[in-house]
């Protein structure tokens, strides 16, 4: 979900509610303590320089449990966000604690946003033979042929 996609719902929503995938529910009383920007500079396992940004939002369940985040309050503290930090119509990525802090995605299920967990990936599977592997559905990490081998320079 985008900056824009959040803002839409929250114009004409009564409530802000999330729920992990499994359909748990972040408390009622959580706190947005962050509205910002990530931007993460990397190379990957097959030597491409990338650059992801996103927009972060940090939930946090506190023991105020008298607070409850109103649509129109959320929806300001992201115009405010947007003015001062120049925030473009980013991608949201959403952190919220469970054993550790949690980085999900978000999605809106018609009533609830959705925290959606995130997964790693090997971003050069070209590189890897995993993208030939996967469409055999199986991964030969021995072979010296697909080149993931100690030194070979792979994930």
């Amino acid at each position: 979900m985008r900056l824009s996609e959040i803002k839409t719902v929250l114009a004409t929503a009564e409530a802000v509610n999330f729920q992990l995938e499994n359909g748990e529910t972040v408390p009622e009383h959580f706190h947005v303590t962050e509205v910002g920007i990530i931007t993460k500079d990397f190379i990957d396992c097959g030597g491409k320089v990338r650059r992801e940004k996103v927009a972060n939002f940090q939930l946090w369940d506190a023991n105020d449990y008298e607070h409850r985040l109103k649509a129109a309050k959320l929806l300001n503290i992201i115009s405010f966000s947007e003015s001062v930090l120049g925030m473009e119509d980013l991608e949201i990525e959403v952190e919220y604690q469970s054993a550790t802090i949690g980085k999900y995605d978000l999605g809106y299920e018609g009533t609830n946003f959705v925290l959606i967990a995130k997964q790693t990936a090997c971003l050069a599977t070209e590189n890897c033979g995993v993208e030939d592997a996967q469409k055999n559905g199986m991964v030969n990490l021995v072979s010296s042929a697909n080149g993931c081998t100690p030194g070979g320079g792979c994930c």
